[in-house]
């Protein structure tokens, strides 16, 4: 065999290497799902792969729908009006709705459940849903779209069920 027949690759092996690479990528995926991660990045020799999950994020104003962290405010606290606060369980940017162009999730007047999205809260630019964590109805909303929010800030008031 000649060194030029040596580095031919057989016509049917590339497509089968090719499908190993992609059944390799198909478990990478499958372990960032299983283990809820939203970045992996794997260099071997001068391979590189990169992998993402979720939506892009884009700079404010246009706003990508949420992606998949879903955060939760805690033991949502008794205002002294009967008034359930759903509070700020980190320090980041609030937003009222997905996208500029979208309605609120939730205003003054909606019914919530436990597991209703009532904003997103953007935090080391990574969107994360807040969900109510309470069943009621919105009273009051405390925080203006694009605020700056605080640890443990109240955001909405919320009449129980």
């Amino acid at each position: 065999m000649t060194q030029e027949q040596k580095k031919k690759e057989p016509e049917g092996d590339s497509g089968a290497r090719l499908s190993m690479d992609l059944k390799h990528i198909k478990s990478l995926i499958d372990l960032m799902v299983d283990n809820d991660l939203n970045r992996m990045e794997l260099r071997e020799g001068d391979s590189h792969i990169l992998l993402r999950r979720g939506q892009p994020y884009v700079a404010a104003p246009a706003l990508p729908a949420p992606h998949n962290p879903e955060i939760h405010a805690g033991a949502p606290q008794v205002a002294s009006n009967n008034e359930v606060l759903i509070r700020s369980p980190m320090v980041g940017t609030f937003y009222a709705a997905a996208d500029p162009e979208s309605p609120p999730f939730v205003s003054v007047g909606s019914q919530v459940g436990p597991d209703s999205v009532v904003c997103l809260i953007e935090a080391m630019k990574v969107l994360n849903e807040l969900k109510a964590e309470v069943a009621g109805q919105i009273t009051r909303v405390l925080v203006k779209n694009s605020e700056a929010l605080e640890f443990d800030q109240p955001l909405f008031a919320v009449a129980p069920a």
